[in-house]
């Protein structure tokens, strides 16, 4: 193929792109026309040095009198923006824009508007002059030697022909480009950037990018800093509102320590020549090492006592106590060397780099102290690339910190610490698109490939699915251990002494233990806060802490227990193609070196927590193609349960109010046994149907429930002696799987809250996860009930559910007075659990007039959110189908249930 060194630019095409997207945009919406990929298009000339737009199916978004309307282009891959680059001397940091958007069939665009309607949610209220859009950031990096490779990176994926806004679509002509970079590699490589790119270079201010790029990740990134402590790592929650002022200690050759008072407001306030460069320099000199990485490495094997001189030394071993000083504190770097008759090479490289390393690491943490404390500042966060993710650096910063302000400031540190400055060049585009970014609306994950961005560079880019099954397979046929995004080399042992030596608990302190992985960050502006938590800034939504080793290993255990059977699933739901199976390998091989990662470093990935764990294995089956490894049991689930469906509402409406109330939530705690993530669920699907199973577990629900509120939650309902209740306005119902959970569960529950009058808002997965429903599918199955009952075809109706039968919610002629729709909100996520910080605008539209929420199943109401309060009333149910988390959670055993009635958060009354 032709690179852009090869041929010139075609204008007339890029003339003809936009109007050629119009007008087939215009055709397709108005029905006249279905432009498939098949059919026939205009004959122009497509030059082979730029990706090809996918015009078929293209329609106009928005208002058609715009003079530039946004254009949906729903079969086109993803498309490549702007990037940014930070060209250091010994690394290159990349980091580049994708903008995808998402297709939904016609009945699903109907239904949304229907309940947008509904909801009072406004579409085209932005006072933007430019639109803000969903996307991915990827981050890269390379070696500087290697440049020509990041140059190759970039001319596959065409990254330099882009117009420099991420919601532009233009391709640029050639020699017309522009780069923004920072670093010194700006100036230097300037020239081979127009020679292989055909682009020039913007240079941007190295201090400037590196104060952007903090600013935006301490703001946008909810776990963006950590501390790091004798080899802990603890995750710190900053409050984007009480962020400034902070110090910034940008540790390279030198040392700049940097003052930030807010948006474009900083100062460099001091700083020292001795960094990183006269760590390598000396130590290069000393020890004859021939890299940087080397000398590192090199001091994990050191004992510095041999070389120091220590407090004890001084005092026959003992402990300088008057003074606060142990034994084992430094009093003389290199202070033995004067006293000892030896030459160099009478002192082990190890023990010299360690000595060295401390040195540097301890001068550096007491300065940026005292320039703290000159100031009153706190918060004092380190990055450069003498840190670089290095355990024992940050543990010897750390403690420098720590001792010399008596803990009452900690040194910080930042899990992209390495791309600030590559950060900073991307947000000096004139308009970047991330200025409005809040942390909810920005999802970090972990994808499988080449190049990664944690710890060493292994691989080229891989450019598909089939390349990087073909690496992970190539990896594991020679015997090595996969190393992208999951380093696994072995753990390192440390040397002692010196400074009350900082050391691991446990388990020896390695050189790359800290090397935490960069994801891609998926910008999704249509998240938002759960507007009924009671407390956003104290709510967490993991119930079980993954930080407790114990707890970790074991879910870790439990997961890669569950994988076969996950794998056969997949593999069956695609066929059982020879395709399919060597997905199913991969997908294996990739999430099982995930594990291992998490077992061997907890934060690689940032603060683990189950739900974290279980959205990785989902995203993890979707890299490799298996989008919904459940669909044909789902689908022989549901039919099987709306089969029955007519006889149990039949048995309801014979009950009284009370007894069918306590058989509605018997029925839902009874049919959350059909869960496909338990083990032991699933042994229990091979041994009967879906209907014995069900009638087995209602006829075991036995009050009192281990936790068992139902008396509260009755009295609320139905009142108590001459009180009368008061309907509930709204109730959102967390539906958690397909089959008999949602259709003999929860759809019996909702139709009573119908019958009161009560509006009802089901709310589902946006994606699929293991057997659970999602928002696509429910309207299937709504409908499939609604041919049996009355009020659940009138409500959905009213809620735009029956696409052929809805009711135009301002016509009054043809609602029922008595009557109250039933609606379908997505939830903004693709995994078992929640978390109630980041969830879909359509939910948080819902939430606004709700005064109940229920959540169910063990996802949603136990693993997450057990604890969680609301504004609101909440009732949990669940049925608790694993042995340890009933023991942990509730003293109780597999198959208790939980009934958690909960009024509104006291805060809130």
């Amino acid at each position: 193929m032709a690179g852009p060194e090869d041929e010139e630019h075609d204008p007339i095409l890029d003339g003809n792109i936009e109007a050629e997207a119009k007008s087939q945009a215009c055709v397709s919406g108005s029905g006249e026309r279905d432009m498939s990929p098949s059919a026939p298009g205009p004959s122009i000339h497509r030059s082979g040095s730029r990706p090809q737009l996918d015009l078929s199916k293209a329609e106009i978004q928005g208002n058609l009198e715009e003079r530039d309307p946004t254009i949906l282009l729903p079969n086109q891959s993803d498309d490549i923006s702007h990037l940014a680059l930070d060209i250091g001397g010994s690394l290159i940091k990349l980091l580049y824009f994708s903008r995808h958007e998402e297709d939904y069939s016609n009945d699903d665009d109907k239904r949304k508007r229907t309940i947008k309607e509904r909801l009072g949610i406004i579409t085209n209220g932005n006072l933007r002059s430019y639109p803000v859009l969903g996307g991915r950031l990827h981050f890269v990096k390379f070696e500087t030697h290697k440049i020509n490779e990041c140059l190759d990176f970039i001319h596959s994926k065409q990254l330099h022909r882009r117009d420099p806004y991420p919601w532009s679509s233009k391709t640029l002509p050639l020699g017309t480009g522009v780069i923004k970079v920072t670093g010194g590699g700006a100036y230097k490589f300037a020239d081979l950037f127009k020679e292989r790119l055909g682009v020039s270079i913007e240079k941007e201010d190295e201090m400037h990018c590196l104060v952007s790029g903090a600013n935006f990740l301490l703001k946008a990134i909810r776990h963006e800093a950590f501390t790091h402590m004798e080899a802990e790592k603890e995750f710190v929650q900053i409050d984007p509102n009480d962020l400034y002022p902070y110090l910034l200690v940008n540790v390279g050759s030198g040392v700049s320590i940097i003052k930030v008072d807010g948006e474009g407001k900083f100062e460099r306030v001091s700083g020292t020549n001795v960094g990183g460069g006269t760590y390598w320099g000396l130590g290069k000199l000393l020890t004859k090492c021939k890299s940087f990485d080397e000398l590192l490495e090199l001091s994990q094997k050191g004992d510095n006592s041999t070389i120091d001189m220590l407090v004890g030394d001084i005092y026959g071993g003992m402990d300088y106590s008057k003074i606060g000083l142990s034994a084992s504190t430094i009093a003389s770097s290199f202070g033995k060397a004067i006293s000892e008759n030896k030459e160099l090479e009478d002192y082990r490289p190890e023990d010299i780099s360690l000595s060295l390393l401390r040195m540097i690491s301890y001068n550096i943490g007491q300065i940026s102290y005292l320039n703290a404390l000159r100031f009153g500042l706190k918060r004092i966060f380190f990055g450069g690339f003498f840190i670089r993710g290095h355990a024992y650096t940050m543990d010897t910063i750390s403690f420098a910190v720590h001792f010399w302000s008596k803990g009452e400031m900690q040194a910080m540190f930042l899990r992209h610490e390495g791309f600030l400055g590559a950060l900073g060049a991307f947000m000096s585009y004139e308009k970047h698109g991330l200025d409005d970014l809040m942390s909810h609306q920005l999802v970090e994950r972990f994808p499988m490939g080449a190049p990664y961005t944690g710890g060493n560079i292994h691989g080229p880019p891989l450019g598909d699915l089939n390349e990087k099954i073909s690496w992970m397979e190539k990896f594991v046929r020679r015997g090595n251990e996969i190393t992208a995004p999951v380093p696994m080399t072995p753990s390192k042992t440390t040397g002692l002494g010196g400074f009350d030596v900082p050391s691991a608990r446990g388990s020896p302190l390695r050189c790359d233990a800290s090397a935490l992985n960069v994801g891609v960050l998926h910008l999704v502006p249509t998240l938002e806060v759960f507007p009924l938590l009671a407390d956003p800034k104290t709510y967490e939504p993991n119930t079980i802490d993954l930080s407790d080793q114990g707890e970790r290993e074991y879910w870790l255990k439990v997961l890669s227990e569950h994988l076969p059977d996950l794998v056969d699933t997949a593999v069956a739901s695609e066929g059982g193609t020879e395709d399919a199976k060597r997905r199913g390998d991969a997908f294996a091989r990739a999430f099982s070196a995930h594990l291992a990662r998490l077992m061997e470093e907890p934060a690689a990935y940032g603060k683990l927590g189950l739900a974290n764990l279980l959205e990785l294995r989902e995203e993890c089956l979707r890299e490799f193609q298996f989008l919904d490894a459940y669909r044909s049991i789902k689908q022989r689930e549901n039919e099987a349960s709306l089969a029955v469906l007519p006889d149990l509402l039949e048995e309801l409406d014979s009950m009284n109010e009370e007894a069918r109330l306590l058989t509605l939530i018997e029925g839902v705690l009874a049919a959350n046994i059909f869960d496909w993530g338990s083990r032991a669920c699933v042994d229990l699907y091979r041994k009967g149907t879906i209907i014995e199973i069900y009638r087995m577990s209602r006829n075991k629900m036995q009050r009192p429930w281990r936790v068992d509120d139902f008396d509260a939650f009755k009295e609320r309902m139905l009142g108590s002696g001459a009180k009368q209740p008061h309907r509930h306005k709204r109730a959102l119902l967390f539906v958690d799987n397909s089959g008999a959970d949602v259709i003999l569960g929860m759809l019996p529950l909702a139709r009573e809250f119908l019958r009161r009058g009560t509006e009802v808002v089901l709310v589902a997965n946006s994606l699929p996860a293991l057997n659970d429903v999602t928002a696509m599918e429910l309207p299937d199955i709504v409908a499939g009930a609604a041919k049996h009952c009355d009020i659940l075809r009138r409500a959905a109706e009213m809620g735009g559910l029956l696409v052929d039968a809805m009711v135009n919610p301002g016509d009054g002629s043809k609602k029922d007075s008595t009557s109250a729709p039933l609606m379908v909100v997505e939830n903004g996520c693709g995994s078992p659990c929640i978390d109630l910080r980041q969830v879909s605008s359509e939910l948080a539209a819902a939430a606004k007039d709700a005064d109940l929420v229920i959540l169910e199943g063990m996802g949603r109401a136990l693993h997450t959110n057990f604890n969680a309060q609301f504004k609101c009333e909440a009732l949990k149910l669940a049925m608790v189908k694993n042995q340890r988390l009933a023991e942990k959670l509730i003293k109780g055993n597999i198959y208790d249930c939980v009934c958690r009635y909960e009024p509104p958060s006291l805060s809130q009354m």
